[in-house]
C-alpha cells in the first residue's frame, strides 16, 4: 500500500531502536560501578610496615558533623595470612581541645560492596549507619572508622573473614593512637553493625594481639555471628541472595580450595556482576534488578554448606573468648539476620563461658535498629560510657 514504509525501513527503524537502548544500558551500566579511589588510598609499592603505622594522614570534610574535625588514614595492616596489606580509616574528633586524652570509639561498617570503591569514606555519607556518630562525640569520644582493606585500597576485600576485619579494626586504632598530635587515649570500644558486628566480635577476640590499647567493651549490632545458619536461611530472599553473591566472590578471591561448582554458569554472570558495585546508590539498584534474574531459590546449585565453602563459613564463625563486656543487640523483627539465629548463637556462647549482655528490640528490623529514634542508640551511648568509666557491666546469660 503506498504511504507505508516498506519492510527494509521498518527493520532499520527497529535497528536503531535497539542500538540507542544498548547504548542507554551500556551506559547505565557504566554509571553504577563505583568511582575510582583518588591517589590517597594508593600505597607506595614495597611498602612493608609494621602493622598500624600510618602512610598518609590528611584533613577530612565531607559528612563530618558540625563542631567536630576529621582526617583520613592510611595505614598498614594484615591479611587474614598475616601477609602485609593497606586499609583506610576514618578519624573523626570534637573541635573543642581537652588536656585529658580522648577515649576511642572505633566504628566498623555494614555491608556496603566488596569491590574497589566501595569504602564508605568514599561515600557522599561516610557514616551511614552509624547513628550515635554525634552522641559520640559530644560525649567527648574519638570516632576510628576503617574502610577494611580492598574497599578503598588496592586487592580483596575479604567479607566475612574474621581475621582480616579483627585486623583491619585492631590496627586503625593503633594507627590513629600513634598520632601525638590527636591526643588519643590507648581506651577503646568497639561498636559493630551487621557485616561489622561480626567484625567487633573478631576484633574482640584477637584485641590481646594488640598490647598497645586497650579494650574495654565491644558493642556488636545485629551481628553476622552464625555464617552457614544465616546463608543457609537467607538464601532466597533478595538481601540473601546480595549477601551470598559477595561471600561467594569474596571466598573464591581469599580462599584457594573454593572451586566454581557452587554457583551455577548463569548465575555466576550475574554474581560478578552485583560484585563489581556497592551496596548503595545507583549500584544499589542495578544490583537489586539483577537479583530479580537469579534463581528463585538463591545463587547456589549445590548446598553452600558442604566441602570448602561450608568448611571456612563455619571457621569465620566468631566462637572465641572476649575478655572485655560485650553486648550484642537484635531486632526482632530482623529478616536478614534472624533473630532465631541470634538468640541461638547467643545461648551457645553462653553455655561456654563467655559473659554477655543480650538485648532484644521489638519491632525493629536489620537497619531499624540503627536508624534514627531507635530506644538502642541511648542503650549504647550508656553502655560505652559505663565502659569507660569502669562500671559494673550486666550478663543476662547468668
Amino acid at each position: 500500500m503506498e504511504g507505508l514504509p516498506q519492510r527494509s525501513s521498518w527493520w532499520s527503524i527497529a535497528r536503531v531502536v535497539i542500538a540507542c537502548v544498548a547504548i542507554l544500558l551500556v551506559g547505565a551500566w557504566w554509571l553504577t560501578l563505583p568511582r575510582t579511589p583518588d591517589a590517597f588510598f594508593f600505597a607506595p609499592s614495597g611498602s612493608t610496615a609494621a602493622r598500624g603505622t600510618v602512610i598518609r594522614m590528611e584533613t577530612f570534610t565531607r559528612g563530618i558533623p558540625q563542631g567536630a574535625r576529621g582526617f583520613r588514614l592510611l595505614y598498614h595492616t594484615r591479611t587474614k595470612s598475616d601477609r602485609p596489606t593497606t586499609a583506610s580509616a576514618l578519624v573523626v574528633m570534637p573541635v573543642a581541645s581537652t588536656p585529658t586524652p580522648f577515649n576511642i570509639v572505633a566504628w566498623a561498617h555494614g555491608t556496603t560492596g566488596v569491590a574497589q570503591g566501595c569504602a564508605p569514606s568514599l561515600f557522599d555519607d561516610p557514616f551511614h549507619g552509624m547513628r550515635g556518630l554525634t552522641d559520640a562525640l559530644q560525649n567527648g569520644w574519638v570516632v576510628v572508622a576503617t574502610d577494611y582493606p580492598g574497599l578503598g585500597t588496592a586487592g580483596t576485600h575479604a567479607y566475612l573473614v574474621g581475621e582480616e576485619a579483627a585486623n583491619a579494626v585492631l590496627d586503625s586504632v593503633i594507627a590513629a593512637q600513634a598520632q601525638e598530635e590527636l591526643n588519643l587515649s590507648s581506651n577503646f570500644v568497639i561498636w559493630g553493625h551487621s557485616q561489622g558486628g561480626h567484625s567487633a566480635l573478631w576484633a574482640g577476640m584477637r584485641a590481646a594481639n594488640a598490647p598497645s590499647i586497650k579494650l574495654k567493651g565491644v558493642a556488636a549490632m545485629a551481628p553476622a555471628s552464625d555464617l552457614p545458619a544465616l546463608i543457609d536461611a537467607s538464601q532466597a530472599t533478595g538481601f540473601g541472595k546480595l549477601v551470598s553473591a559477595f561471600v561467594y566472590t569474596s571466598y573464591r578471591a581469599t580462599y584457594p580450595d573454593v572451586d566454581d561448582t557452587y554457583v551455577g554458569s548463569w548465575a555466576g554472570i550475574l554474581v560478578a556482576d552485583i560484585s563489581r558495585r556497592c551496596l548503595s546508590g545507583l549500584g544499589a539498584l542495578w544490583s537489586v534488578g539483577e537479583v530479580l534474574l537469579l534463581p528463585s531459590k538463591g545463587i547456589f546449585s549445590r548446598s553452600p554448606l558442604e566441602g570448602s565453602f561450608g568448611y571456612h563459613l563455619s571457621q569465620n564463625v566468631p566462637t572465641g573468648p572476649i575478655a572485655a563486656p560485650l553486648l550484642i543487640a537484635q531486632g526482632l523483627k530482623d529478616d536478614a539476620v534472624l533473630p532465631e539465629i541470634q538468640r541461638s548463637f547467643v545461648e551457645i556462647r553462653c553455655k561456654e563461658g563467655q559473659p554477655i549482655d543480650y538485648r532484644e528490640y521489638e519491632g525493629l528490623d536489620h537497619m531499624g535498629l540503627v536508624s534514627p529514634g531507635s530506644p538502642l542508640i541511648a542503650d549504647l551511648i550508656n553502655w560505652t560510657e559505663a565502659r569507660f568509666s569502669g562500671a559494673p557491666y550486666s550478663d543476662t546469660c547468668q
